[in-house]
């Protein structure tokens, strides 16, 4: 699992059918592309100012805001429909460091050669 592709929302794009899928691939929520890429331009936790502001690579605790109302709603959406919260994804990375966070991610979503996909709800193998 590689920290470049846990999102600013603390969702882990090495789980996502978007970056699993051989068509059409997400190259992640960090990618670093073209400027006027829809992976750049769509997210509105990515694109938040005070992310931006602070130089943070996720959203933080330490904000005014946290959790915000975006970020609350994808929480919400994703406890229900995936069974993961980013907001203790986040409260992880925050107070254990994002080695520790990947390691307890690799325990619960790698099973040999194969990653777990939260959206399809089955594994998918590494590459």
């Amino acid at each position: 699992m590689k920290s470049k592709l846990i999102a600013p929302c603390g969702m882990n794009c090495n789980l996502c059918i978007a970056y699993l899928r051989e068509k059409n691939k997400c190259p992640g929520c960090n990618f670093q592309g073209k400027p006027n890429s829809d992976y750049l331009r769509k997210c509105t936790i990515k694109n938040c100012k005070i992310i931006k502001e602070k130089s943070w690579n996720y959203c933080s605790p330490k904000c005014e805001k946290f959790p915000c109302q975006r970020l609350k709603n994808l929480d919400k959406r994703y406890k229900k429909k995936y069974g993961m919260s980013m907001i203790e994804n986040l409260d992880l990375i925050n107070s254990k460091g994002i080695r520790e966070f990947l390691r307890k991610q690799k325990k619960k979503y790698i099973k040999g050669k194969t990653i777990f996909c939260v959206h399809k709800k089955d594994y998918h193998n590494l590459k």
